[in-house]
C-alpha cells in the first residue's frame, strides 16, 4: 500500500515527509483493520508535520479524520462486520484506570494515545483502530463530509461546549477553516447569534452564507458584546481581542492544540468582570457520540476540497497557507 510518513519534521524545504509502497499493517487483537475512503486533512497533522508537535512516533504515518471500510477484525473484536463503514478520530486509547479516566475526563488520560501522533493514521489505503474507539457514522453525507466531522465536528463540539455559550446567547468565532464552519452550524441550530472574525474575505463569505450575522476581520471587534467565543485560530496575538470583545461574565474556549505566544494581558480590559479563559484538551468518545448523533439529525453543510493521495504535501501546503476554504480531505 502507499502511506505518507513524517521522517522529519520541518517547514517546506527542510522536512522529510515521503510517500512509501510498504506492506498492509497486521490487524492488532482488539483492532479493526480499515481500508481509507476518505481522510481529512487537520491544522493538527500541520503541526506533526511542522514540528510544532513533539515527535511521539518516528515517521508516523499522520491523518486522524479516517472514514474507513472494514477489512479485517481482530480475533477479540464483537459488534462490528467486514465491510462496515466507520470513522477512526484524534482520541485512540485511554488507560481507563486514572481519576481523570474515571470521573469520565479521558480527554486528560496522562497514558492517552493519538491517531496519526502516537500511532500510524489515515495518510494511507489502510491502517487500524482500536474497535473500542471506533466510531459508527451517520447517513446522509459523502465520504469526503464524513471525513471532517471526525475531529474538526468533534473538537469544534467540544469548543462550543468548553465557552459556554448561553441559550440564544452571543457567539464570536475567531478564525473559519474546517472546525469553526461546522462548530457554528451548531451553535445556529441551536439558536445562536453567530459572529465570525477571521483574515479571510472567502471564509467570511461562506460565514455569512451559512447564516451568521456578520463576517468580519479578526482584527477588528465584533458588532456587539459576545457572551462567550472560540479562537480556533492558532494565533496567540488574537486572545486579548477576543477577550475584550466578551460581555461580562463570557468564556473564551481555545480550541487548537498549539498556540503561538499570548501576548500580556491587562487585568482590567480582558479578565475583569469575570471573564473566563479555557484550552480545549482532545475529546472523550462521549463527545464523539454526541456530536456524531447531532450531525445525524442535524444535517450541516460541510464544504471540502478533495485532493488525491499523492497531493497529500499541498494540501497541508494550502492549508498553512489558508488557500483551503472548508476542509481538505485525501481521497485515495
Amino acid at each position: 500500500m502507499h502511506a505518507w510518513r513524517v521522517f522529519r519534521p520541518g517547514p517546506p524545504g527542510t522536512r522529510k515527509f515521503e510517500l512509501r509502497n510498504e506492506p498492509v499493517p497486521d490487524v492488532g487483537d482488539r483492532e479493526l483493520l480499515l481500508r481509507v475512503l476518505a481522510c481529512g486533512v487537520c491544522r493538527t497533522d500541520l503541526h506533526v508535520v511542522e514540528g510544532d508537535l513533539p515527535v511521539h512516533r518516528a515517521g508516523v504515518v499522520p491523518g486522524h479524520e479516517v472514514v474507513g471500510e472494514v477489512a479485517a477484525l481482530g480475533p477479540h473484536v464483537t459488534g462490528f462486520a467486514v465491510g462496515d463503514r466507520v470513522g477512526a478520530a484524534w482520541l485512540r486509547a485511554t488507560c481507563g484506570e486514572c481519576a481523570y479516566c474515571r470521573r469520565g475526563a479521558e480527554n486528560l488520560c496522562p497514558n492517552s494515545r493519538y491517531t496519526g501522533w502516537d500511532a500510524d493514521g489515515g495518510y494511507a489505503r489502510f491502517t487500524t483502530v482500536p474497535a473500542a474507539y471506533a466510531h459508527p457514522l451517520p447517513g446522509g453525507y459523502s465520504i469526503t463530509e464524513l471525513a471532517p466531522l471526525l475531529c474538526a465536528g468533534i473538537i469544534g463540539y467540544r469548543a462550543l461546549r468548553r465557552s459556554d455559550l448561553p441559550r440564544r446567547g452571543r457567539l464570536g468565532v475567531y478564525g473559519f477553516g474546517a472546525s469553526a464552519h461546522l462548530a457554528a452550524q451548531v451553535a445556529l441550530a441551536e439558536g445562536a447569534t453567530v459572529h465570525v472574525l477571521t483574515r479571510s474575505a472567502q471564509a467570511r463569505q461562506l460565514a455569512l452564507d451559512l447564516g451568521a450575522a456578520s463576517a468580519r476581520d479578526a482584527t477588528g471587534p465584533p458588532p456587539e458584546p459576545l457572551d462567550a467565543a472560540i479562537l480556533f485560530a492558532p494565533v496567540g496575538d488574537l486572545v486579548p481581542p477576543a477577550l475584550a470583545a466578551l460581555d461580562r461574565g463570557g468564556t473564551l474556549a481555545i480550541a487548537g492544540i498549539h498556540l503561538t505566544d499570548i501576548p500580556p494581558l491587562n487585568y482590567q480590559d480582558h479578565l475583569f468582570q469575570e471573564r473566563t479563559l479555557r484550552s480545549v484538551t482532545a475529546n472523550t468518545r462521549r463527545d464523539a457520540r454526541e456530536f456524531l448523533d447531532f450531525a445525524g439529525e442535524h444535517h450541516l453543510r460541510i464544504v471540502t476540497t478533495a485532493y488525491s493521495l499523492d497531493q497529500a504535501d499541498q494540501a497541508l501546503a494550502d492549508l498553512a497557507a489558508d488557500r483551503v476554504t472548508g476542509a481538505a480531505v485525501l481521497v485515495p
